[in-house]
C-alpha cells in the first residue's frame, strides 16, 4: 500500500464510488464467524459505507480489539491494527494524529469497548477525536462463550452469573453523549440498508461517530434473539425529536435504552452535532501538532530528526 498523505481527500468533494470488493482480502476473503452472527452485517455495511463514498483501502485504518469483533480487520482489506483488549481507541487516535490523512475506524465488541476499554471510549468521545467506533454490542461476552458482558439484561444468566445478573445494563447511547461524542446513532444487523447509510454519515462525520451496532449472536445468546423487529425513529411518527438538540437526544436515548430490554428494538441517530470542533482541529489552531505529520517524516529521507533529550531542553 502506499502512504496516504495529509489532506488527500476533501469532504467536501464529491467522490465517484468504488468497488466495495476492494476491502475484500485475498488471504482471508471469507469471514469465519458463527453461521446467523451479526458480526456479517457490520463487515457488509462497512464495505459498503467506503465503496459508497469513494475510499479506497490505501486510504483507511482498522483498528480492533478483542473478541469476536476483532477479527473484523481479518476480514477487511485496508491497514489495520489488531490491539488488546479494550486498546483499540487510543492506537486509533494516536495513528489519527500521526497522519490526519487515513480515515480511521475503531471496532470492538460491548465488553472491549463498554467494559475494560470503558475509560478510553469516555475519554475519546470528550476530547472528539475524529474517528469512527463502531461497538459490536450482542450483549454477552463471545468469543470466551457467554460471559455476562457490560451491556446484559438485568436477570440475565449466564456461566458467570448462574442466577441471573444483579446488574442493570450500561446504557451505552446515554454515556457516549454524556461523554461528549457528537455523533451517536444506532443500528442493527438485521437492517443493512440503514446500517450502511449510518456508517456512510458517521465516516463523514467530523468528530468522534460512536455507532451501536446490534449484533446478534445466535451461539451465545439466545435471549437477544435477531433484535427484530426493529423501528427506524426517523422514518416513524411516533417518535419525534431534534437529533441536534442535547437535551431532546437525551431523553430520547434513555427511552431507546430502556425499550430495548422490553422487546422494543429502536434504531437511527439520535445526536448529531457538526459545529463542534475535532481535537485535530482545535490541536492544529493552536499550534499544537507540527505542519508536516509525523508520519509524513518517515518517508523523508533528509528529515532530521529531534531527539526527545533536545525537546526536554526546550523547557528548561
Amino acid at each position: 500500500m502506499s502512504f496516504t498523505p495529509l489532506h488527500q481527500h476533501d469532504d467536501e468533494t464529491e467522490r465517484e464510488p468504488t468497488d466495495r470488493e476492494a476491502f475484500t482480502p485475498g488471504i482471508e476473503p471469507q469471514a469465519t464467524w458463527c453461521p446467523g452472527c451479526g458480526d456479517f452485517g457490520v463487515l457488509k455495511a462497512l464495505k459498503g459505507a467506503m465503496g459508497d463514498l469513494g475510499y479506497t483501502p490505501e486510504e483507511v485504518l482498522l483498528v480492533t480489539g478483542i473478541g469476536c469483533s476483532g477479527k473484523l480487520s481479518s476480514y477487511f482489506e485496508s491497514y489495520g491494527f489488531h490491539s488488546i483488549h479494550g486498546r483499540s481507541l487510543p492506537v486509533a487516535r494516536a495513528a489519527k494524529l500521526a497522519n490526519p490523512g487515513l480515515e480511521v475506524v475503531a471496532a470492538g465488541g460491548d465488553g472491549d469497548g463498554y467494559g475494560i476499554g470503558g475509560n478510553h471510549f469516555i475519554h475519546t468521545a470528550r476530547e472528539n477525536h475524529d474517528m469512527t467506533y463502531i461497538v459490536f454490542n450482542n450483549e454477552i461476552f463471545g468469543l470466551t462463550k457467554g460471559q455476562t458482558s457490560p451491556t446484559s439484561p438485568k436477570g440475565h444468566k449466564s456461566k458467570t452469573q448462574p442466577h441471573g445478573s444483579a446488574k442493570a445494563p450500561i446504557r451505552p447511547l446515554s454515556l457516549s453523549l454524556v461523554g461528549g461524542a457528537s455523533y451517536v446513532a444506532r443500528t442493527a444487523a438485521v437492517n443493512p440498508n440503514q446500517a450502511q447509510e449510518i456508517l456512510k454519515e458517521a465516516i463523514q462525520h467530523d468528530g468522534f461517530a460512536h455507532v451501536d451496532f446490534l449484533t446478534q449472536c445466535p451461539t451465545w445468546n439466545k435471549d437477544a434473539k435477531q433484535y427484530v423487529p426493529y423501528i427506524d425513529v426517523q422514518q416513524s411518527d411516533d417518535y419525534e425529536f431534534d437529533h441536534r438538540d442535547r437535551r431532546e437526544a437525551s431523553e430520547m436515548m434513555h427511552d431507546v435504552e430502556d425499550a430495548l430490554h422490553e422487546g422494543e428494538v429502536l434504531t437511527g441517530r439520535f445526536y448529531h452535532d457538526p459545529d463542534r470542533p475535532s481535537y485535530q482541529q482545535e490541536k492544529r489552531e493552536h499550534g499544537d501538532v507540527p505542519e508536516d505529520p509525523l508520519a509524513e517524516r518517515y518517508h523523508d529521507d533528509d528529515y532530521e530528526w529531534e531527539r526527545s533529550y533536545d525537546l526536554m531542553d526546550a523547557h528548561k
